[in-house]
């Protein structure tokens, strides 16, 4: 089970994951990062968010609504 916060932005290496990191972020959606933006151009992802001006985020919410709809569990109300 994977642990999501209940609201607000998750970036591009909390949702593919970052091995590179210490401690690694597993990923929520195990795909590459080109396979990643490849989704969102085509629909498949959501849309990104500008959060200012050199940073993108994602909703949460549209994060869950994906893993629901690929069939990957979550933690409700995480901390």
């Amino acid at each position: 089970m994977i642990k999501l916060p209940e609201t607000g932005f998750l970036r591009l290496k909390h949702i593919i994951g970052d091995p590179t990191v210490n401690p690694p972020i597993p990923p929520l959606i195990p795909v590459s990062k080109s396979t990643w933006w490849a989704g969102v151009k085509d629909g498949i992802y959501p849309k990104q968010v500008r959060l200012s001006k050199r940073t993108i985020g994602w909703r949460v919410e549209d994060i869950r609504a994906l893993m629901e709809r690929l069939g990957i569990a979550w933690v409700e109300n995480a901390a």
